[in-house]
């Protein structure tokens, strides 16, 4: 599930309650936290699609925690 950003996901990422924080490009402020599981994948996937994005990649970052960050770049 993607949990948009507000302040109370934003401190749920800072007490380590999710393990991926969503990032867009050449935004400051993440668009939301997820588990990153393979349901979450797809779910953005649907996002990008509704949006109107052809296509969508996902550049991982892997942090020493254990959990990641990923930046979402769409095509179209």
């Amino acid at each position: 599930m993607i949990y948009p950003y507000s302040n109370e996901t934003q401190t749920g990422w800072d007490h380590g309650k999710y393990q991926v924080q969503l990032n867009l490009p050449n935004n400051p402020r993440p668009m939301g936290f997820c588990d990153g599981s393979d349901a979450d994948v797809a779910e953005l996937q649907d996002i990008a699609e509704a949006e109107g994005a052809d296509e969508m990649r996902i550049e991982k970052k892997h942090l020493k925690s254990g959990r990641e960050i990923w930046t979402l770049h769409g095509g179209g």
